[in-house]
C-alpha cells in the first residue's frame, strides 16, 4: 500500500508518480480530498484531547481549594462528548481512505521508462544464441502430439478449456525442471520451502491481489480461502506481521507450488498450448531485505534466474518493463523472454519484481535496527515458469524427426 503520510505531505510528487502508473486524476482528487479531511480531523480531535486533558488537572485543584466545580464538569462532559464524535468521524474517514489506498498500485521505481504498453518495455540485454534449424521448427502443441506428451482433450475432460494433462517423458520432465530449478536456486544461497496451495483473504491483501484482483482468483466455496496465483503470495506473508531482527536478513526464500488463475483478462489470448493456463507449476524466488539493500538483492535474483535459462542453453532476453506494463504491486521489473522457435519470437518466461515497501506496509513486514521499526522490501521472481520451461525445452531441442532431446543438466534428474 502507498504511503498515506507522504501523499499528505507531498501531493504533488506522489500524484505525478502515480500518474506514470496511469491512476486517474479523480482517484487521485478523491485521496487527496479525503486524506485532508481526515488529517484536520485528527488534529482537532488533538487538541480537545489536550483541553480535555488540562482542564482534568485543574478538577483536583478546585476541589482541594473549594472551588465551584460543577461549570469545570460540564466544560469536561462537553469535550468528551465532541472528542468521541471527532475520532468517531476519524476512523470513518481514514477506513475510507485505506479502503481507496488499497486498490492504488505502488510508485514506480524513477529509473522505469515511461510508456503505455508492453510495446514500450525495454530491451537490456540478449543472452545465448538462437538455435538453427535445416528444417521448419513446430510449435510444443503440434510436438506434444506428436510424442504423446500433452493430452489437452483429457484435460479439458477433467476439468475445463485451460487446462491439460501430460503424460510419459512430459511428466517426468515437468517433475525434474522442478527440482533442478529448487536445487539450482538453493545452491544461489535461497532457504527451500513447502508451503500451503492455499491462503486466506488477509494474507492475498498483503501482496496486493486482493481486493483488486478477485476476479482473477479460485475462491474455495463457504471458505475464507482461494487457491494461490502464485507462491509470492505464501512466502512474503509467512513473515507478515513480524518484526524481524536485522542480522536475519536478508531472507532468501524459494518454493514449488502449482498456481492457480483465471486468466480472467485473457479472453482470447494463447488458447492453444500450454503458455496460458489455468493451472501450472512454477518455482519462485521472494527476498526480504533491509531497504537499502534490495536494489542489490534484485540483481542477484535476476541473475539467478538468467544463469539458470542459459545452463539450460535456452536464449533469452531481459526486459525492462515500462510504467504501463508494469505490475500492481511493483516498484520495478525485469522480465525475462525466452526465444521460442516454433512461435518465432521471444516469451515472458519470468518476472522479477522489486515492491520495495509497498507489500510491507501492506502485510506489517518489519526489521528492527537501532531500536527502531523499519519497513522491509520485498521482491518476488519466477525461477522459473515450469511449464513455459518444458515448452521453451521442447521447441529449441526438437529434431527433424519431431523427437526432443533432453538438456545434459537435467539427465540426471530424469
Amino acid at each position: 500500500m502507498i504511503d498515506i503520510k507522504l501523499l499528505q505531505k507531498d501531493y504533488e510528487t506522489t500524484a505525478n508518480a502515480l500518474k506514470r502508473k496511469g491512476v486517474a486524476q479523480e482517484l487521485l482528487d478523491s485521496l487527496k480530498t479525503i486524506s485532508q479531511d481526515a488529517k484536520v480531523k485528527r488534529q482537532s480531535m488533538e487538541e480537545v484531547t489536550a483541553e480535555q486533558n488540562r482542564l482534568s488537572k485543574e478538577f483536583g485543584r478546585y476541589k482541594k481549594e473549594g472551588l465551584d466545580i460543577a461549570p469545570l464538569q460540564k466544560n469536561i462532559g462537553e469535550l468528551k462528548s465532541k472528542k468521541q464524535d471527532l475520532e468517531d468521524e476519524v476512523r470513518v474517514l481514514e477506513e475510507k481512505l485505506t479502503s481507496i489506498a488499497l486498490g492504488v498500485p505502488n510508485f514506480p521505481d524513477e529509473n522505469v521508462p515511461n510508456g503505455e504498453s508492453e510495446d514500450e518495455n525495454v530491451v537490456l540485454e540478449t543472452i545465448g544464441e538462437k538455435p538453427s534449424f535445416d528444417f521448419e521448427p513446430k510449435e510444443h502443441w503440434d510436438l506434444g502430439e506428436k510424442n504423446g506428451w500433452l493430452d489437452f482433450e483429457r484435460g479439458v475432460k477433467l476439468a475445463k478449456s485451460r487446462f491439460s494433462a501430460m503424460k510419459g517423458v512430459a511428466a517426468r520432465l515437468e517433475r525434474a525442471l522442478i527440482n533442478y530449478m529448487l536445487d539450482f536456486n538453493r545452491q544461489r544461497g535461497f532457504e527451500e520451502w513447502y508451503v500451503p496451495f492455499m491462503a486466506n483473504s488477509n494474507t492475498l491483501q498483503g501482496t496486493g491481489q486482493l481486493p483488486k484482483f478477485e476476479d482473477d482468483l479460485f475462491k474455495i466455496e463457504g471458505e475464507d480461502l482461494y487457491l494461490i496465483p502464485t507462491a509470492e503470495v505464501s512466502l512474503t506473508n509467512l513473515y507478515s506481521d513480524e518484526i524481524i531482527a536485522v542480522d536475519e536478513l536478508p531472507l532468501m526464500l524459494t518454493s514449488y507450488t502449482p498456481c492457480f488463475r483465471k486468466e480472467a483478462g485473457s479472453a482470447g489470448r494463447d488458447t492453444r498450448g500450454l503458455i496460458r493456463q489455468h493451472q501450472f507449476d512454477k518455482v519462485e524466488m521472494v527476498a526480504i531485505t533491509k531497504q537499502e539493500d534490495s536494489e542489490e538483492v534484485f540483481e542477484k535474483m535476476v541473475a539467478c534466474a538468467s544463469d539458470l535459462l542459459t545452463s539450460l542453453g535456452l536464449a533469452h532476453q531481459k526486459v525492462m518493463l515500462c510504467t504501463g506494463d508494469l505490475g500492481f504491486s511493483a516498484a520495478k521489473t525485469i522480465d525475462l523472454e525466452v526465444w521460442l522457435p516454433g512461435q518465432n519470437k521471444y516469451r515472458e518466461i519470468s518476472s522479477i519484481s522489486n515492491t520495495k515497501e509497498f507489500q510491507a506496509r501492506r502485510a506489517k513486514i518489519r526489521y528492527k535496527e537501532n531500536k527502531k521499526n523499519i519497513l522491509a522490501h520485498t521482491l518476488n521472481g519466477s525461477s522459473l515458469a515450469v511449464g513455459r520451461t518444458l515448452v521453451a525445452i521442447m521447441e529449441n531441442y526438437q529434431q527433424e524427426d519431431g523427437s526432443i532431446k533432453i538438456p545434459e543438466v537435467l539427465k540426471k534428474y530424469m
